[in-house]
Parts: C-alpha cells; sequence; structure tokens
C-alpha cells in the first residue's frame, strides 16, 4: 500500500497580492503633511473645481490628505477616531535631519515640542462668521447715519 498522498504545491497564495493590499489605500506621511500645513494650507483648502477628485475637490481635509463628497461627510469625518488620532499624531514636530544627527552623537538632544492642532474651519462657517460681521456692521452704520 502506498503512503500518503503527495502534497500538491500549485496554490501560490496571496505573496504576490500582499504589497498592493499594503499600498492601496496608503496615505501622505506626517512629516509631508507637516509640510503642507506650513506651506501650502491655502492653495489646498482653495482648490480649483476638479471633477476627477470626490466632491470637485471642494472639500479637502488638511491634516488627512483626504477629499470628501460634501460638507456633511467632511463634518462627519471631524468627528471620527481616525482624525481625532491624526491630529494627536501631528501634535508632535517631525523628525528632522537635524534631530536624526543629534541621535546619532552629532550634538546635544533636543526633546521634540508640542504643538496645538486645531480642526481646519468649515468653509460655511467662514463664510458666515464673515456674513455676521458685514451684517453688524451695516447695522450700525445705518444707526450712526440715522442719529447724525
Amino acid at each position: 500500500m502506498p503512503g500518503p498522498y503527495k502534497r500538491k504545491k500549485y496554490h501560490f497564495g496571496d505573496t504576490h497580492l500582499k504589497k498592493r493590499w499594503r499600498t492601496k489605500r496608503r496615505t501622505k506621511d506626517l512629516d509631508e503633511i507637516d509640510h503642507d500645513i506650513n506651506h501650502k494650507a491655502e492653495p489646498l483648502l482653495n482648490q480649483e473645481i476638479d471633477v476627477d477628485r470626490p466632491g470637485n475637490a471642494q472639500f479637502y481635509c488638511l491634516h488627512c490628505a483626504r477629499y470628501f463628497i460634501s460638507e456633511e461627510a467632511m463634518k462627519d469625518h471631524f468627528r471620527t477616531k481616525v482624525h481625532k488620532r491624526r491630529l494627536k499624531a501631528l501634535e508632535l514636530e517631525p523628525y528632522s535631519i537635524e534631530e536624526s544627527e543629534r541621535a546619532a552623537g552629532m550634538g546635544s538632544y533636543i526633546a521634540p515640542k508640542k504643538r496645538k492642532m486645531q480642526t481646519q474651519p468649515l468653509k460655511s462657517e467662514e463664510s458666515t462668521a464673515k456674513r455676521s460681521d458685514d451684517d453688524g456692521d451695516d447695522i450700525m452704520d445705518d444707526l450712526n447715519k440715522d442719529s447724525k
């Protein structure tokens, strides 16, 4: 009687797919987001209409580097754990070349500074704040004209 059946190796598993799975939802690193916040915030928040992006590129979360389809979806995102964790991670300054040299013994160590991160204001909140300021000024101007 022959021994046990030979295990056939026709199935290769998912090793050829692992890299695709790892990089499918990859977002910007913290140092790239920090650079965007410090140098490119205004152009990213006020983008031109791009029909290839979700929400025509009008609803962009600067801290998470994500586009949303509507302002309501972006408001919901601001309340999620993912966004809050990203804000917490951005509180520490990202590593720099100078810091890595100090860690290697080429200088004295300086602890990274903590920053206060706040969620970006929504466009509708900014416009209502401007309108309320304008309305208040108009009312005061009218009152001043009437009293003269």
